[in-house]
C-alpha cells in the first residue's frame, strides 16, 4: 500500500494548561468538561484535538474507542460527541477516573463508556479481550514515556495495530523529541506537526 502523505501545520502555543476544557464538535459541542487542573495529565490543546478530529473526519462514527493514558478523557468524550458508538478508557489516576465518570454522567453518556483504573502497560500485559470491531485508538501518554519507556510503547502500538480490524484508526501523540520514523510500519503513518505536539495517524487497511 502506498504510504499516506506527511504534512505539517503550525501555530502559536501557550505553556499554561487550561483549567477548563470543552467539547469542540458534534452533539455536545461547547459543553464544558470538568478538569481538576493537574498539569501532570497534560490535556491535549484544543487546537490539536480539533485538528485530530478533522483528520479522522466522519470515520469516527460507529467506532469503538480505546483511549489509553486517557487523563481527562477529553479524546474519548469528543469521539462520543462526534458519533463513536462506545469508549473504553484506561487511566491509572483514581481522581482523574472519577472526574471522567462525572463528565460522562453530565453529558448523559455513562452507559456508553467504561473506565478501567489501571496502568496501561499492566493492563496490556493481561492480554485483554476487546470487541472485534473497527476501533479508534488514542495513544496520548506523557511525552517522556517515548524516551524512558520506548520499547514498551512501541510494543503496545504494534499490538494495537496487529489486533485491529480493517477500518480501524490508531492515533499517536508525542512531541518533537521522539523520532516518528521509529514507529511500527513507519511509512504507513500520516504525521502532522502542531508544535510542541506531533500527531501520527495509522489507517488499518487490508
Amino acid at each position: 500500500m502506498a504510504s499516506r502523505r506527511r504534512g505539517s501545520s503550525s501555530g502559536g502555543t501557550s505553556s499554561r494548561q487550561p483549567a477548563n476544557l470543552r467539547i469542540i464538535g458534534g452533539e455536545f459541542r461547547g459543553r464544558p468538561i470538568r478538569y481538576h487542573g493537574d498539569q501532570a495529565t497534560r490535556p491535549m490543546k484544543e487546537r490539536v484535538r480539533e485538528a485530530v478530529f478533522n483528520l479522522v473526519g466522519p470515520a469516527v462514527k460507529g467506532k469503538f474507542v480505546i483511549d489509553l493514558f486517557s487523563g481527562t478523557g477529553a479524546m474519548a468524550l469528543e469521539a462520543i460527541s462526534r458519533g463513536a458508538e462506545r469508549a473504553f478508557l484506561i487511566e491509572r489516576s483514581f481522581p482523574c477516573a472519577r472526574v471522567i465518570r462525572q463528565n460522562a454522567e453530565l453529558l448523559g453518556v455513562s452507559e456508553r463508556i467504561a473506565i478501567e483504573t489501571s496502568d496501561t502497560f499492566v493492563w496490556s500485559r493481561r492480554e485483554p479481550v476487546l470487541p472485534d470491531v473497527p476501533r479508534l485508538v488514542f495513544f496520548c501518554p506523557p511525552y517522556d514515556y517515548y524516551l524512558t519507556r520506548t520499547a514498551e510503547l512501541s510494543d503496545l502500538i504494534r499490538e494495537m495495530i496487529e489486533t485491529a480490524m480493517v477500518g480501524s484508526l490508531i492515533v499517536v501523540e508525542c512531541d518533537g523529541r521522539f523520532d516518528t520514523d521509529t514507529l511500527p510500519d513507519a511509512d504507513r503513518w500520516d504525521v502532522r506537526h502542531y508544535p510542541p505536539a506531533v500527531v501520527g495517524i495509522y489507517d488499518v487497511e487490508a
